[in-house]
């Protein structure tokens, strides 16, 4: 985890603690942005040849 990703997941449950749940449904959004971008660049590491 990069540092600006973690200051970035800070940020958004110090927003969740003031705006509730509009909040937590952007966490779980940025949650799953992070996997698609961790297994799209696995399987573009696969294709490339390297493990």
């Amino acid at each position: 985890m990069t540092t600006q990703l973690a200051g970035d997941l800070i940020i958004l449950a110090l927003v969740a603690r003031v705006f509730g749940a509009d909040a937590i449904a952007l966490l779980r959004r940025l949650a799953a942005a992070g996997v698609r971008a961790g297994v799209s660049e696995m399987t573009r590491h696969e294709r490339e040849g390297g493990r």
